[in-house]
């Protein structure tokens, strides 16, 4: 049960009979109002917009503004669910509903196996996340791509749509072939080789020590004198699949999987994909040779006074029109990802987002334009830029990694707090602000930390069903039984709010994966389990309104479905973000 989307639809029908009347215009969109909590809760339960939204349609049709006001009101009052229905202000419908609504929105809870996932609708969906280069641990700020990434995949399969979750390995170019020097450096101190301080330019960490092991017991001495030309590739291939293989363990660490790995360097393999990809974009009129403008004010890394293979990105938006040939005659990074997203839109995926760090947020304009050309508009580039996440213990700046030798791992991160407190606090805040991560004050049990408060929340509610046990030994806590419970007695303020805050669920889930906004989610799990332990200390001083009540067992029974509900809709709310929901905390 949608409560909102419900209304929704009686508002638009509404709106229908109004438009068949003559008292609004034909052509009248329906998808510009909305019904939501009003601001004020004493407003009532639901409020719309709608008749302020169409007050100028209404005037312009010979119909005043107010009268479509009273009209929505009017034909809302006729349900059977609604107490009352108010104009408020300049246009705004205040609903107020009856109680045995939120009786039936709990009932739906206790019914269903995942309350508030939607039915199966729209295309597929590739949500491409993480996609760190394979040359060495990711870092902290990897972990926060990860983590939103799949949260937001969750977020998205919950609403109902086909998601495959894809991870692009850059496995080609000059930072491979660093890896592998690097890699190749640490093979021949394998074989007892002093080499010294490491060379600018190749990678420090102890991480690829392992990887010169192992070349050493592969190859023996075979790669030591041979020609660069001849170790360089064997090397870059399996220091590559060493560091794919990290990521993977690092990933599993922090509850991320994906479906599928796309390889950049496919790209040029038997079949030259990229020269597909400009060549169906030239078909389109789309490529042509010419120079580009100087820059204005700040320079602009792949602006070249020379004639070259340029994309009309401008068609579609862009600021300058791009590049897609090196001055060697190779692709440019561009033209290799129009060639993987072409290969995405060939999959037949109608929806394509990409996560990606902050520092790209230049690369946004060209990435779409290309998306829009190669699918003629048919196929939408969401770019989520994830911002830097500032690591912190107990205030201080946290001290770089000796294992990467100038970060800090997630892997460390993770090790050290644990997956949940990570997924939980870099979902608290919306992916494009900064995020401080304090390492200490992740793992206190406290109300200040808010993934042990909701966790705790949902512990609490499953240790309400151990308490009933001890004192009604022979109660029922079956989902049929609790489903019998007589709700009516759930009158208090505390027990109508909660009541309230779960019938809106729904629309979290529907709104939070329109918007791709999964802290959305995390904000609505904090807001009821404040809300929960909220009404859990009331009870301490107010004995009638604990849940557990020696004395009245229809309301214990009552207030264990509600506690039932609660625990639920959490569950669901955490598992969308990927975190635990223990049924004890220590």
């Amino acid at each position: 049960m949608n409560l909102f989307a419900d209304f929704e639809a009686r508002v638009a029908t509404l709106l229908q009979e109004r438009v068949a009347a003559g008292a609004l215009p034909p052509d009248l969109d329906l998808h510009r109002f909305v019904v939501e909590p009003p601001r004020d809760a004493t407003h009532g339960d639901l409020s719309t917009n709608a008749a302020m939204v169409y007050a100028k349609e209404a005037k312009a049709a010979g119909s005043n503004p107010r009268a479509l006001a009273e009209s929505l009101a009017e034909g809302l009052r006729k349900g059977v669910d609604v107490i009352a229905v108010e104009v408020a202000g300049p246009g705004f419908l205040n609903i107020r509903l009856q109680p045995a609504v939120y009786d039936a929105v709990l009932r739906d809870v206790l019914k269903v196996g995942a309350f508030g996932r939607g039915e199966e609708t729209g295309g597929a969906v590739n949500v491409e996340y993480v996609s760190a280069n394979p040359t060495g641990p990711m870092h902290v700020g990897h972990a926060r791509g990860a983590v939103f990434g799949d949260a937001l995949a969750n977020l998205l399969a919950f609403s109902g749509r086909k998601v495959t979750r894809e991870y692009y390995i850059n496995d080609a170019g000059a930072q491979v072939d660093v890896l592998a020097r690097s890699a190749y450096l640490r093979y021949r101190e394998a074989l007892g080789e002093t080499i010294g301080p490491i060379p600018e330019g190749l990678y420090p960490g102890d991480y690829l020590k392992g990887v010169g092991g192992e070349l050493a017991a592969e190859f023996g001495v075979r790669l030591r004198d041979a020609a660069e030309a001849e170790w360089l590739p064997l090397v870059r291939a399996r220091a590559i699949a060493a560091m794919m293989s990290m990521i993977r363990d690092d990933l599993a660490a922090l509850g991320v999987a994906h479906e599928a790995f796309f390889s950049e360097a496919s790209l040029n393999g038997e079949r030259d994909r990229v020269a597909e990809a400009i060549t169906a974009l030239r078909a389109k009129g789309l490529i042509y040779e010419g120079r580009l403008p100087p820059p204005k004010g700040a320079p602009v890394e792949d602006w070249e006074d020379r004639e070259q293979t340029l994309f009309r990105s401008t068609a579609f938006g862009d600021d300058v029109d791009r590049p897609l040939a090196k001055a060697d005659g190779g692709y440019t990074y561009f033209a290799s990802d129009i060639a993987y997203h072409k290969d995405k839109i060939d999959r037949g995926f109608s929806s394509l987002v990409d996560v990606w760090g902050a520092d790209h947020g230049g690369y946004v304009k060209r990435m779409r334009a290309a998306v829009q050309a190669l699918s003629d508009g048919k196929v939408d580039l969401d770019v989520r830029l994830c911002q830097l996440v500032r690591l912190m213990r107990a205030g201080e700046p946290v001290k770089m990694s000796k294992r990467s030798g100038d970060f800090v791992t997630l892997r460390e991160v993770v090790d050290e707090v644990g997956a949940d407190p990570v997924r939980f606090i870099m979902l608290m805040r919306k992916n494009d602000a900064t995020l401080d991560f304090d390492l200490a004050k992740v793992i206190e049990q406290s109300a200040d930390n808010p993934v042990f408060y909701v966790q705790y929340a949902h512990a609490r509610a499953a240790s309400v069903a151990r308490q009933a046990r001890s004192v009604f030994p022979d109660i029922d806590l079956s989902a049929a039984a609790l489903l019998s419970a007589d709700l009516t007695l759930l009158v208090d303020d505390g027990e109508r709010t909660l009541m309230r805050t779960i019938a809106g669920f729904p629309r979290v889930v529907a709104q939070g994966a329109e918007a791709r906004e999964p802290h959305r989610i995390a904000f609505f799990a904090h807001e009821l389990a404040t809300q929960f332990h909220s009404y859990w200390t009331r009870g301490k001083d107010q004995p009638h309104l604990r849940f557990v009540n020696e004395k009245q067992r229809s309301v214990t029974e009552a207030r264990l479905a509600l506690a039932a509900g609660v625990g639920r809709v959490l569950r669901s709310a955490l598992g969308i973000l990927g975190v635990g929901a223990p049924e004890e905390m220590r």
